[in-house]
């Protein structure tokens, strides 16, 4: 592969990686914040819920970023154990998104489903 490629894929994977390290501090921040606020006014169990919904989108973003350098990363591997620690990496990554995303999308539905329920109610 031409060193100018390996060169701008190393650059590349590099500046998403902080991307993706960017994110997930601010989004870890905003959250530690969020809950020490949340628990001085000792608010109910739904503010709570919407602290930890506003950081797994955080984390899903960061993990996005994250897999993303991990598939460009993937075209300059030369090794089959480096591919194969590659591979492993972006499955728990893919396996974490997964899981952040379809707890997330159960929150939404119990959320809408509250809310309904709420204005027939009313």
């Amino acid at each position: 592969m031409n060193q100018w490629m390996l060169e701008a894929t190393h650059l590349a994977v590099g500046v998403i990686d902080v991307i993706a390290v960017l994110i997930i501090l601010f989004g870890t921040a905003n959250a530690f914040v969020s809950m020490l606020r949340v628990m001085r006014t000792k608010p109910e169990g739904h503010e709570r819920r919407l602290v930890w919904i506003a950081y797994a989108r955080w984390l899903v973003a960061g993990l996005t970023f994250q897999l993303a350098a991990d598939i460009i990363e993937s075209t300059i591997v030369e090794s089959w154990d480096a591919v194969g620690r590659l591979a492993a990496i972006a499955a728990i990554r893919t396996f974490l998104n997964y899981f952040l995303e379809r707890d997330l999308a159960e929150v939404r539905e119990r959320d809408a489903a509250r809310a309904e329920a709420a204005s027939i109610h009313h």
